[in-house]
């Protein structure tokens, strides 16, 4: 008869293995960070601002919102899983969150210390968000577009370019002095040149994110090629492995971690210049809604875009990081975000 063992667990500890001071730990840091948030939104309500601003109550409620939902994920303890196990992780972030947005609402909307319209309110970002949401997500839209696009033939002349070299003496001498030469240049520096070769505004914008992804690419996978142990070749070429075979079963597979630093660091350099590029003949897009924001002197939706901005890079590293775990298993975890 077969019996299965369950697993022991520490003494004072959950099925989650944790213990209960850490949950009398992250239970406290939940009610205080729901207490102060519930705190933000009476310090908006109550407290009158020098110049009444819109979306106030708005702004509160959503304090309020977020409060109510830190009080039940703390209330929860082990019983609400994985996720509210992680968010009451970062209470001791969400409690310093609010007495940044605390101080901000103060500085801004309650005395006025920071001079408008060179600094928002809390109030005046939401309005943004409020009124200005179909500009901004049209913006958004073109520029996940144009990024894409880009950041795919970049990606993926890069790698070609560097499982040709890496794996061919030949193609190494005479494209490795054009990459010293052209690739540590800005693909901003490109800039009169695309716009005078290409024959729209958005085809140079696809070119300049092509050219700032392809480089890095290029060079990491370069460096996995040519790293991988000569031994796994000699080990296949003895079961009768043909070339093609060593490239696409051997080679590449062994060089997929720098292959991922590479397409890491691509997706880095090609935002900034999606930023630069949009900022000259488009249309539409990020870089396009910041120029449009200085020049009207709309500097809240200035730091909206900044925001969605920031928020936008951060979900696509966190998008490519979950390919790399799913691709290379055996890593997960080594490399975070």
């Amino acid at each position: 008869m077969v019996t299965i063992e369950e697993p022991v667990l520490a003494a004072g500890t959950d099925s989650h293995g944790v213990s209960r001071r850490q949950r009398a730990s992250l239970w406290i840091s939940g009610l205080a960070a729901g207490a102060a948030w519930a705190a933000v939104a009476a310090l908006i309500e109550l407290w009158p601002e020098i110049i009444p601003q819109p979306y106030g109550r708005e702004l509160a409620g959503i304090c309020v919102v977020f409060a109510l939902a830190l009080f039940v994920i703390a209330a929860a303890g082990s019983h609400g899983g994985r996720t509210t196990t992680a968010i009451r992780h970062y209470g001791p972030w969400f409690l310093v969150a609010a007495i940044v947005v605390a101080g901000w609402e103060i500085v801004t909307a309650k005395t006025g210390l920071l001079p408008v319209p060179f600094f928002s309110s809390p109030q005046s970002i939401l309005e943004v968000f409020f009124d200005d949401w179909e500009r901004l997500g049209t913006s958004v839209v073109y520029s996940v577009l144009l990024l894409a696009k880009g950041y795919f033939f970049g990606a993926l002349a890069g790698f070609v370019t560097g499982v040709t070299i890496g794996w061919s003496r030949v193609a190494s001498y005479w494209v490795h002095p054009i990459l010293r030469l052209i690739g540590p240049l800005p693909a901003t520096a490109w800039l009169p040149l695309a716009f005078f070769i290409f024959p729209s505004s958005g085809s140079a914008s696809v070119f300049l994110i092509a050219l700032a992804t392809a480089f890095p690419v290029t060079i990491l996978t370069w460096s996995g090629i040519a790293s991988v142990n000569r031994d796994y070749y000699d080990i296949a070429r003895t079961l009768g492995a043909k070339p093609a075979f060593l490239i696409l079963k051997v080679a590449i597979p062994a060089a997929l971690p720098h292959v991922f630093v590479g397409l890491f660091m691509g997706l880095g350099t090609s935002f900034a210049v999606l930023v630069v590029a949009e900022m000259l003949g488009v249309k539409a897009g990020l870089g396009w809604y910041l120029q449009w924001a200085q020049g009207w002197a709309a500097y809240a939706n200035m730091y909206a875009a900044l925001l969605v901005m920031a928020l936008m890079c951060s979900t696509l590293i966190t998008v490519l990081f979950r390919v790399r775990d799913w691709s290379l298993s055996w890593q997960k975890g080594l490399v975070r975000w």
